[in-house]
């Protein structure tokens, strides 16, 4: 194959042909696509994309409004890239069920940047976990604004109690892209050890998440201030 036919091949060609690991990532969410727009390839709507959003993580954990509101994005590019994202977040689970997020730290945090980092609205999740510290249930709990969700411990004890958790993770974003704790989260994750342990469910750490860092309160020793 002459070197001109090579670079135009299409993304999917090149990708059956050399793998996945040679693509760009915009050539890897062209492959999801298909095709472009008229007088837009695929490649071209997927850099446009991309740029627009800020990353291609970014562009998956755009809410479903914020995708189908882009040009070119109908239902079905949207449902596409919605449904890459959750396989990635599901990929990390299942990484997460086979380690130890006691001491796997980077895992679970990554997990949970990928899940919330990029919303827009401050969100208040939990990761419950079994006897063996594997995860039960992800759950988004709160919803709030741009720099606070209104957390309810008791919702969150009742939910445990129901999923018969012996522990969990607490996480939320800071939308400001700034993850660092504030007092109001420090104080937050004292009432909730507080009230959890009252049923035997520990608190294991509590990370706070933004699009491009994490901080988990474990690792910065502020989990039992």
């Amino acid at each position: 194959m002459n070197s001109w036919l090579t670079q135009n091949e299409l993304p999917r060609e090149r990708l059956l042909r050399g793998g996945a690991q040679n693509l760009s990532s915009a050539d890897l969410i062209a492959v999801c696509f298909g095709s472009g727009l008229p007088g837009e390839s695929a490649q071209q709507l997927a850099q446009r994309l991309i740029a627009h959003f800020g990353s291609p993580l970014a562009l998956m954990a755009a809410s479903t409004e914020k995708l189908l509101a882009c040009r070119g994005l109908g239902a079905a590019r949207t449902a596409q890239l919605k449904a890459v994202h959750e396989l990635s977040c599901r990929s990390d689970e299942y990484t997460l069920a086979r380690s130890d997020p006691l001491r796997d730290v980077s895992a679970v945090s990554r997990y949970i940047r990928r899940r919330i980092g990029h919303r827009e609205r401050e969100t208040f999740a939990c990761l419950f976990l079994d006897t063996r510290y594997r995860p039960v249930c992800w759950e988004e709990m709160f919803l709030g604004s741009v720099n606070r969700a209104h957390v309810h411990p008791r919702e969150v004890l009742k939910r445990g109690i129901e999923l018969n958790a012996v522990a969990l993770i607490l996480a939320h974003n800071h939308p400001s892209g700034i993850a660092e704790p504030s007092q109001a989260d420090l104080q937050l994750t004292r009432e909730l050890k507080d009230l959890l342990r009252r049923v035997d469910i520990e608190v294991i750490d509590h990370v706070i998440v933004s699009p491009t860092t994490s901080v988990s309160l474990a690792a910065r020793g502020l989990l039992g201030l």
